[in-house]
């Protein structure tokens, strides 16, 4: 006997008005998710009101106190009832959803944080002679009263979910809602340079300012407010980003790949200044270093779009953390070809903080018995055998007969003295047939050959196949792959891209797609499985960039088995023309797993490691 439907009745129930305080409450369930999420609503409502400097103050994670003083243009006091009322707004009039020029448009966040908390709002009208307030608890609103204010507005919630108090069993430890709120506030000072946040904790008996960022008005405002928001490190380490494609405009700060985070903490998205966490955004941004970091890095960037209002939605969620752009493909091309000619141009850059560690790595162990790194070296017989096997070749790289050669060209190069002037110095030594020491007239460079001449062989092959193409290898008897009518339609769409790559696919009935060649590179390919992640990544991503990933797998392990191996002695020159080589080839300074190639320290350190300073 089968069990009744939970949720179906069999008396019918008559359809029913919910009332103000019920509806704002469902409301907020959508709008206000934690503690971060009120201050992401207030500060945006600031930030709309043209202020210049906003507070932030908050106690118990926010549980028990969330406080937003702002020096804005404030609110009058024949509109604080109205501001309690959903869907009222001063930032749009309703003609034209897509035409938004502000953080904020729904009018429901001051409403929601009304029906589930105490809520108050002080606010003193620009131009007006003096403040009033209006506080609500929990849906009841009461009176407009004079108030105390010297200029703008305060928003001051207290016991978040006293309404809903099954809501707070769903939030976190108060440390991890204090730095929910510390890191929304910090994107949002990174969206608003020009305006100066203050965040203070107040759940003890002495308040604590977790975080400062002045007001920049400089040209390079941006450059000073990441300093204080992502710290000097990676504004030392980052590149500037400047590029257009149809009326898209992509600027912002670039971290190199070799100052990556463990965690994707340090991506910042920002469409006409909105911070946005958008799966079609974050997946341009992997893309485009996709060969440039290990797999389990994550890059660092603060990229910001501007387009025209009205070729984005910023009406998909509640919370307006999530975009759709009317052509998403010109959106995530612009992100990918924008950042990978910025990183190209950074020539063979690396991370200064490479250099820090490595001057740490130096210093003598503090207490006896502390490990020791030891370099696995390999048996004289496999010496032997790298070195016949690396012997030096008659032709030069570009005439070799086979792509994993590992000859290194040479040239006549300029005296030592002169060399000492390149950024990658001259080279001195070679050390453990690894390492090549190189001086430079403002301190020494250690390079890990055999990691540079793996970039440096990569780069060429990837040079070599986008000049003649994709070769690919027709199958004698075609695949015949069954797929659901979605797939097939995603697939088909991007036909011509595919072919491009090496992948020839047509229809070949209602329900399945006929695999005629695939790419020469791959060997043996078993097309049900690619054309299955093919079509996830093109449903998920709206693009696929799987096949073009493993074909740059295939060079990179050419690379790898082609490139000079440890233990080849080298001469001089092949050392020095090696560095030249890195100094003019793109992403030089890291390998092809995202590892450093090169070091630096100056002269200032090495006389700090013997007591000269």
């Amino acid at each position: 006997m089968n069990a009744e439907a939970p949720n179906i009745r069999p008396q019918r129930r008559p359809i029913r008005q919910l009332d103000d305080a019920a509806a704002n409450r469902i409301a907020a369930g959508e709008v206000v998710e934690r503690p971060a999420s009120a201050v992401k609503e207030l500060v945006e409502n600031a930030l709309d009101a043209g202020a210049s400097r906003i507070a932030i103050d908050y106690a118990d994670g926010g549980k028990r106190l969330l406080r937003v003083t702002d020096d804005g243009h404030g609110i009058a006091e024949a509109e604080l009832p109205l501001a309690l009322s959903r869907h009222a707004t001063s930032k749009i009039d309703g003609s034209d959803l897509l035409d938004i020029h502000s953080f904020g448009f729904r009018g429901e966040a001051l409403p929601s944080l009304g029906a589930v908390g105490r809520l108050s709002i002080t606010s003193r009208a620009l131009g007006a002679s003096s403040a009033f307030e209006i506080a609500v608890d929990c849906g009841k609103p009461g009176p407009v009263r004079p108030a105390a204010l010297r200029r703008g507005t305060a928003v001051e919630l207290r016991e978040l979910f006293r309404a809903t108090p099954a809501r707070l069993k769903f939030l976190r430890t108060d440390r991890a809602e204090a730095q929910a709120i510390a890191e929304v506030v910090r994107r949002l000072a990174l969206a608003a340079p020009q305006v100066g946040f203050t965040l203070t904790d107040r759940s003890g008996d002495k308040p604590r300012e977790v975080f400062r960022a002045d007001p920049a008005t400089s040209p390079d405002a941006l450059e000073h407010r990441a300093r204080e928001v992502l710290g000097r490190d990676f504004v030392a380490n980052a590149i500037p980003i400047d590029a257009e494609r149809e009326g898209l405009r992509l600027t912002g700060l670039a971290a190199l790949p070799t100052y990556s985070r463990g965690a994707a903490v340090a991506c910042h998205l920002f469409v006409n200044d909105r911070p946005v966490r958008d799966k079609l955004l974050t997946g341009a941004l992997r893309a485009a270093y996709h060969d440039l970091l290990p797999r389990d890095r994550h890059p660092a960037a603060a990229l910001f779009i501007t387009c025209d209002p009205q070729s984005v939605d910023v009406n998909v969620h509640p919370a307006k953390a999530e975009v759709r752009f009317r052509d998403p493909g010109v959106a995530r091309g612009l992100i990918v070809s924008g950042l990978r000619h910025a990183l190209a141009a950074a020539g063979h850059r690396t991370a200064t903080t490479i250099s820090d560690a490595t001057l740490g790595a130096f210093r003598a162990p503090t207490a006896p018995g502390a490990p020791v790194y030891q370099m696995d070296r390999p048996r004289r017989e496999a010496l032997g055998a790298a070195t016949a096997w690396q012997a030096p070749e008659p032709q030069g790289f570009a005439e070799a007969p086979s792509w994993t050669s590992a000859r290194i060209d040479t040239a006549p190069e300029a005296e030592p003295e002169q060399l000492t002037a390149r950024p990658l110095g001259a080279a001195r030594a070679q050390l453990h047939e690894t390492f090549i020491l190189s001086q430079t007239d403002a301190g020494v460079i250690l390079v890990d050959a055999h990691a540079a001449h793996e970039r440096l062989v990569y780069e060429k092959l990837k040079a070599r196949l986008r000049a003649t193409g994709v070769a690919r290898q027709a199958l004698l008897v075609p695949e015949i792959v069954e797929l659901d009518h979605n797939d097939r339609e995603r697939l088909l769409a991007e036909a011509e891209a595919l072919e491009q790559a090496g992948l020839v696919i047509e229809p070949f009935g209602p329900g399945a797609l006929a695999v005629r060649e695939t790419p020469a590179l791959l060997g043996t390919v078993a097309a049900e499985p690619l054309l299955r992640d093919l079509a996830d990544e093109l449903a998920d991503l709206g693009t696929a960039a799987t096949l073009e990933a493993r074909l740059d797998a295939v060079l990179s392990r050419m690379a790898c088995h082609g490139s000079v191996r440890s233990g080849r002695r080298m001469t001089a020159d092949e050392m020095n023309a090696l560095l030249r080589e890195m100094e003019a080839t793109p992403h030089s300074g890291q390998c092809n797993h995202g590892r450093p190639t090169w070091v630096a320290l100056s002269l200032a350190d090495l006389e700090k490691l013997f007591g000269r300073r």
